[in-house]
């Protein structure tokens, strides 16, 4: 286990030339600390902070005002380093339920708890590696093992709201196109809604 704020935090077997290390939800300190760059701020969420106003505020053009949300406070976050120099190069967070109403207004009475799978980013010079898959995985295979964690009576459904651009990236990584969510624009970029469907039972078989 390895944590700059916690003993639930893990490092992972490093899977050639990179390793993976997740930070569990770090609560509402980092509201007022990460700005300051405060020590008291988790490095890990640090990491990935610097990845994500990188790649979606310096090479997207999002508003970095933006970045830090409340999501960040009750979410799971994760980055990649590369086991050579020890940046880190790739990040992602999940946030469990509930969550407000789709952008959309979308209502489905029978729709299930669902986690959401966001701010996935990768560096530009580490891209090509399979990266994304290998952190999306990640991701949603701790969510599987630890669903009485996750709470809020999840049971495998996961989303994404996914730029237009790379809906098939996000499909080759098992995630389907709901129609019924539309598109919508934030931040100036076109988005979508996919789904994944997780397999909860054969988790705990195996």
């Amino acid at each position: 286990m390895l944590s700059e704020s916690s003993p639930q935090a893990q490092s992972l077997p490093p899977p050639s030339g990179y390793m993976i290390k997740i930070l569990p939800p770090p609560g509402p300190s980092i509201s007022t600390l990460y700005h300051s760059r405060s020590p008291a701020t988790p490095q890990i969420f640090s990491d990935a902070m610097t990845i994500r106003l990188q790649v979606f505020c310096t090479e997207q053009g999002c508003s970095a005002a933006n970045e830090l949300d409340e999501d960040d406070q009750r979410s799971w976050h994760w980055v990649t380093y590369d086991t050579f120099s020890d940046k880190p190069i790739a990040c992602t967070r999940l946030v469990p339920p509930p969550h407000a109403p789709h952008p959309n207004g979308c209502e489905n009475p029978e729709e299930k708890p669902y986690v959401k799978l966001t701010r996935l980013a990768v560096l530009p010079e580490a891209r090509g590696r399979g990266l994304a898959k290998v952190l999306c995985e990640e991701a949603v295979g701790w969510a599987a093992r630890n669903q009485e964690e996750i709470g809020g009576g999840w049971d495998g459904l996961v989303l994404v709201h996914a730029q237009v651009g790379v809906e098939k990236v996000w499909t080759r990584l098992g995630f389907k196109t709901d129609e019924r969510l539309g598109r919508w624009d934030e931040e100036g970029i076109a988005h979508l809604g996919m789904w994944r469907e997780l397999d909860l039972t054969a988790q705990k078989i195996g």
